[in-house]
């Protein structure tokens, strides 16, 4: 009683059936969670996790699970790939790429704005590595073409991307990419597979924090990398034995749990979202929004051509940000001032721009300037949860004033 065919069948039904099965032993409808460190084997097994296969059997968590096995299916499936890895955290998995698929004298071209653990990363431990970075605005393809290198093995799209929500052409990257014979990696955080589907664009590998909208009910940390099985298998050798960003099973099985329901909760994510960016978007007190699903994106036709669904993530501005955070804090009902995002809870946090650009970004010049006329002295970064929608633009009409 498993799926025969997975191509035949909708995202909906997929979240819940992809990877799964009844217990055989129990015949239980719901994935068992097998919670062990070690397995009992019954043949001689190498104690090297380097002489291991796919066919080998479980012996010790770190380098295979059967709950996050299912887990690993279910995304593999999702996101149309051939194979895929989950991770401890969505920064072990962007760590182990990066450190698995790029060496010294290499040259990475990535989004310059960015997850700050990401671009901190990039910019201090692989530099430090001998590795070259050269951040740009991937939302447009003229920068990265002028960017690529004969050296050039990686080049790394965050769409949308965190705070500002640039949507970049993943089609038009992995064009550019491919070129110079370097991978495209994709993190799609803040779209999910049910907004995007990178592969099917072109991009190599993709990437998620499960920790947001996957697992999508702030309980679970995880991470993971979906792509052609010549990719992933060395990142489970190296990356996951090696460096050992384990998923914990609970965690799998929690993210798993949550997955059943994220077509739901996507459609709702962007009713929400959609509905609370038009109202700040006509509020005198709000100098900026910036949502995919807003005509007056920069980037909305891309994001209408490559996106199924807008999401839930809205970045606002308005003036005075510290005022009004310290307000968010006080009087919120509904929505938690709080970091992360893809919650059913909905979140709401003061990216300041100051802090970002001396720790994260480091941009100067024009690049400085585009991004300061996007943020000014900081944009609120708004995850829509599940609330009613009514209730979230209440909830912010009476701290805007």
């Amino acid at each position: 009683m498993t799926l025969k065919s997975t191509s035949d069948k909708g995202l909906q039904t997929l979240a819940i059936h992809a990877g799964e099965a009844p217990d055989p032993t129990t015949g239980a409808s719901a994935p068992s969670l097998v919670m062990s460190s070690t397995f009992v084997v019954d043949e001689e097994i190498s104690f090297s996790a380097n002489n291991l296969s796919s066919e080998s059997p479980y012996v010790y968590t770190r380098w295979g699970n059967p709950t996050t096995q299912q887990l690993e299916q279910k995304l593999t499936i999702l996101e149309q790939a051939e194979a895929g890895i989950a991770f401890a955290s969505g920064m072990a998995a962007s760590a182990s790429v990066l450190l698995a698929h790029l060496s010294q004298g290499d040259h990475l071209v990535m989004s310059n704005t960015n997850y700050p653990g990401t671009a901190e990363f990039a910019r201090d431990t692989l530099t430090r590595l001998g590795i070259e970075v050269t951040p740009v605005d991937t939302s447009d393809l003229a920068d990265i073409t002028n960017a690529m290198r004969d050296n050039t093995r990686m080049v790394w799209l965050e769409t949308p991307s965190n705070p500002l929500l640039r949507i970049s052409d993943i089609k038009g990257a992995a064009d550019i990419a491919h070129a110079q014979n370097a991978l495209l990696v994709v993190d799609s955080t803040f779209a999910s597979p049910i907004a995007t589907r990178p592969l099917a664009l072109g991009a190599d590998l993709v990437l998620h924090s499960l920790t947001k909208y996957i697992g999508g009910h702030g309980d679970a940390m995880g991470g993971s990398v979906c792509g052609k099985q010549a990719l992933i298998g060395p990142l489970r050798g190296e990356a996951l034995v090696h460096y050992g960003g384990v998923i914990s099973p609970f965690n799998a099985w929690l993210i798993m749990r949550g997955m059943a329901t994220l077509p739901l909760r996507m459609r709702c994510h962007q009713e929400n979202a959609l509905a609370v960016a038009r109202f700040l978007e006509a509020h005198d007190q709000v100098e900026k929004v910036l949502y995919p699903g807003l005509e007056s994106h920069p980037q909305h036709a891309l994001a209408s051509k490559q996106m199924d669904n807008f999401s839930g993530m809205i970045s606002f501005r308005c003036a005075n940000p510290k005022q009004v955070a310290a307000r968010m804090m006080q009087q919120l009902e509904v929505i938690h001032y709080a970091v992360s995002l893809g919650h059913h809870r909905s979140l709401i946090y003061l990216m300041q721009t100051d802090d970002l650009i001396g720790s994260s970004y480091r941009l100067d010049g024009a690049e400085l300037e585009k991004y300061r006329d996007a943020a000014g002295d900081g944009v609120f970064r708004l995850s829509t949860g599940l609330e009613d929608g009514a209730d979230l633009i209440n909830d912010l009409a009476q701290v805007l004033g």
